[in-house]
C-alpha cells in the first residue's frame, strides 16, 4: 500500500476523514480543527481507533444518524453542505457537486433506500448501495482489517456456583445494577450484539449481566470478610496491647506443687535473666511476675547466683522468697583462704557422693580441668589445684559430676588471674613464675587477719625472701605452712615439733617459698601481694592470738611483740 498523500493509485481512508459524524456513536465527537484551503476553518471528528463494518460481504453497510456519507477517493473533491470544498492532493484534482446520479462529471446523486421493518436501524439511511465496489479485505479498504490473532473476541460467558436470579429481589448493587459499563460504548459489536439477540445478549441469564452479579456478589464478600478479618485483628492487638501495657503479669497461685526442680543462675544474672530461666524450668509462669515480685521484696536485689532447689508452678513472690533461703541454695561455697580439702569434703557432700570421691577425681583428672601451663610447675606440689579453686558460689545440685564443678572453680580463677600481668609482675618483685606470686598471695591470706594487715603482710615474705636477710636467714618461719602440711588448724605449735619436720612445705625448716599455694587466695590477697608496703617489716604477731596483728621492723620489737602474746593467751 502506497503512503498517503503520493497521488498514486487508491489512498487510504485519513483519519481525518468526515466519514463519522457527530451522531455516529450517539454522541457528539471530538473534533480536530483543520485550515481548509479555500474558505474558513474546517472542522472534522477524530476517528474512532476500532470499528466494525456490519455485514460489507452483501454489499452494504447500515449508516448511522441518518447521515450520509460520500464515497471516497483520493485526489478528488468533495461537496460539504452545498458548498464547495476543494481538497488539494499531489494528484490531480476533480470537482464533485452534490446531485443524484452518475454523471459524466463524476457527480453522483445518493438515493436513501426504505426502511428494513424487521431491522431496528432500518430508520437509518444506507450509506452505500449494492452497486458500489467493495473494498474490504484489500489494500484500498481503511482501516485495514486486522489479522485473525489480532481480532477481538468476545470472551466465552464463565458458569457462577452461585446466581440469586433476576427474581429474586437482590439488592441492586449485588445484582450489578449500577448504571452502564463505562466500555459499553467502545466495544465493539456485531449484528446480534446490536439487535440484542443471543447468547451474548445483556438480557440472557449467562450474558454480561449475570457475570457482572456474580463477580460483584463475591468481590463483596471479599470485601465483608477483610473488613471483619481486620477488624478482628485490631481488636485482638488493642486487647494485648492493654494487657501488656496495664495488665497484670500471668502469675501462678500459692507455693507450688510437690514437684522439685534445681534451678543454676550464672554469675551477673540479672532480674530478667534469672526469670527467663525459671519460667524455662516450669517455676514461674512468667518472666514479668519473677521481675516485679523480686522488685517489690527490700532483699530481691540480693539473689547470689548458684543452684537452687525450687518447687514447680510457684507463685513469683513465693519463688523469690524460697530463693533468698539458704535451705533452697544448692551450692558449694568457696571462701577465701579456704584450702581445698574443705572444698573436695563439701562438693561430695552436695552431690550426695562417697567421702574423697571428688578428691580422688581432682587427683587423677586435673590436668583436663583447664590450669595454666605454669600451674604444677614443681614436682613437689601436694595438690596441683591449690589456688586454682577460685572463691565464690557455684552450683552443684544432685545428678552434676564432680568435675564440672571443679572445672567451674578453675574456670573462674585462671578469669580473675587473667587481669593481672603475673608473669610480669613475678619478675619484678624476684619470683621465678606466676605460681609463686600466687603462693604468695596465699600465704598473706592465711597470715593476715584483716584488709589493713595484707599489704604489711607481703611486704614481710619479700624482706624475708631477700639473700641479704640477716634477721631470719631466708626463713619465712610461718605457722600457716606448717599447719597446711598436717592438715590442722593450731596456733600452739611447739618448737620442737616445728623444727624435727623437714617436709618442704615448713618454711621452719626449709628456705624460700613452700612448693605451691596453701590455700585460694581472694583478690584482696592477691592484690596486696602485687603492691605490698615498703616500710621495712619483717616481723608480726598476732598478739591477741587471734584477729590482731602487729608488725616489727627490728628483732628487739619482735621480742616485745611475743611476750605480749604469750601474756594475752597465757602461755
Amino acid at each position: 500500500m502506497t503512503e498517503y498523500g503520493r497521488g498514486q493509485g487508491s489512498e487510504p481512508w485519513h483519519p481525518e476523514d468526515p466519514l463519522y459524524g457527530d451522531g455516529g456513536w450517539g454522541g457528539q465527537q471530538p473534533h480536530v480543527g483543520h485550515q481548509p484551503a479555500h474558505g474558513g476553518q474546517q472542522h472534522y471528528p477524530q476517528q474512532p481507533q476500532h470499528q466494525d463494518y456490519g455485514d460489507w460481504g452483501h454489499g452494504q453497510q447500515p449508516g448511522y444518524d441518518q447521515q450520509q456519507y460520500p464515497q471516497y477517493y483520493s485526489d478528488q473533491q468533495y461537496p460539504q453542505g452545498g458548498g464547495e470544498q476543494q481538497y488539494h492532493q499531489s494528484g490531480g484534482n476533480q470537482h464533485h457537486p452534490q446531485g443524484g446520479g452518475w454523471d459524466g462529471t463524476g457527480t453522483h446523486t445518493h438515493m436513501p433506500y426504505p426502511p428494513d421493518p424487521g431491522d431496528p436501524y432500518g430508520h437509518q439511511a444506507v450509506a452505500y448501495g449494492g452497486e458500489q465496489p467493495d473494498f474490504y479485505q484489500t489494500e484500498d479498504a481503511y482501516p485495514p482489517p486486522e489479522p485473525p490473532a489480532r481480532r477481538r473476541t468476545e470472551p466465552e460467558p464463565r458458569e457462577t456456583d452461585w446466581d440469586p436470579g433476576p427474581d429474586q429481589g437482590e439488592h441492586a448493587f449485588f445484582a450489578g445494577d449500577d448504571g452502564e459499563d463505562p466500555d459499553e460504548e467502545a466495544r465493539p459489536r456485531g449484528r446480534a450484539a446490536r439487535r440484542g439477540g443471543g447468547k451474548g445478549g445483556n438480557g440472557g441469564k449467562g450474558g454480561k449481566g449475570g457475570k457482572k452479579k456474580s463477580r460483584n456478589g463475591v468481590a463483596c464478600l471479599v470485601v465483608l470478610l477483610v473488613f471483619g478479618g481486620g477488624l478482628a485483628g485490631v481488636g485482638y492487638v488493642g486487647y494485648t496491647f492493654y494487657q501488656n501495657r496495664f495488665g497484670a503479669a500471668p502469675d501462678y497461685a500459692g507455693d507450688g506443687t510437690g514437684e522439685s526442680v534445681t534451678v543454676e543462675i550464672p554469675k551477673g544474672a540479672g532480674g530478667y535473666d534469672i526469670g527467663r530461666r525459671l519460667k524455662a524450668a516450669g517455676v514461674v509462669k512468667s518472666v514479668d511476675a519473677f521481675v516485679s515480685a523480686q522488685q517489690q521484696n527490700p532483699k530481691g536485689n540480693t539473689i547470689q547466683a548458684g543452684a537452687y532447689i525450687l518447687r514447680k508452678q510457684m507463685s513469683a513472690a513465693s519463688a523469690v522468697q524460697m530463693m533468698l533461703d539458704p535451705k533452697s541454695q544448692n551450692n558449694v561455697m568457696v571462701t577465701p583462704g579456704e584450702r581445698n580439702a574443705h572444698v573436695y569434703a563439701a562438693i561430695d557432700l552436695k552431690l550426695g557422693l562417697a567421702t574423697g570421691t571428688t578428691k580422688g577425681i581432682a587427683d587423677k583428672q586435673y590436668k583436663t580441668l583447664g590450669l595454666p601451663s605454669w600451674a604444677n610447675s614443681d614436682s613437689e606440689i601436694k595438690d596441683p589445684l591449690e589456688g586454682f579453686l577460685a572463691p565464690g558460689t557455684y552450683p552443684a545440685a544432685k545428678g552434676m559430676k564432680p568435675e564440672a564443678v571443679l572445672k567451674a572453680m578453675v574456670t573462674q580463677a585462671n578469669e580473675v588471674y587473667s587481669r593481672y600481668d603475673l608473669k610480669g609482675k613475678a619478675a619484678s618483685l624476684g619470683l621465678k613464675d606466676p605460681l609463686q606470686l600466687i603462693t604468695v598471695a596465699s600465704l598473706v591470706q592465711a597470715e593476715g587477719k584483716t584488709h589493713d594487715d595484707y599489704r604489711k603482710m607481703a611486704e614481710v615474705v619479700y624482706n624475708r625472701l631477700k639473700p641479704t636477710n640477716t634477721e631470719t636467714n631466708q626463713l619465712l618461719q610461718f605457722d600457716s605452712t606448717y599447719n597446711y602440711l598436717k592438715g590442722q588448724s593450731n596456733i600452739h605449735i611447739t618448737e620442737r615439733e616445728i623444727n624435727s619436720n623437714k617436709d618442704p612445705y615448713n618454711t621452719y625448716t626449709n628456705k624460700g617459698l613452700p612448693p605451691g599455694p596453701i590455700g585460694n587466695p581472694g583478690e584482696d590477697a592477691m592484690k596486696a601481694a602485687l603492691n605490698p608496703t615498703h616500710d621495712g617489716w619483717i616481723y608480726f604477731v598476732a598478739t591477741d592470738g587471734e584477729n590482731n596483728t602487729e608488725f616489727a621492723k627490728t628483732y628487739a620489737e619482735f621480742k616485745q611483740l611475743r611476750d605480749k602474746f604469750n601474756d594475752s593467751t597465757g602461755n
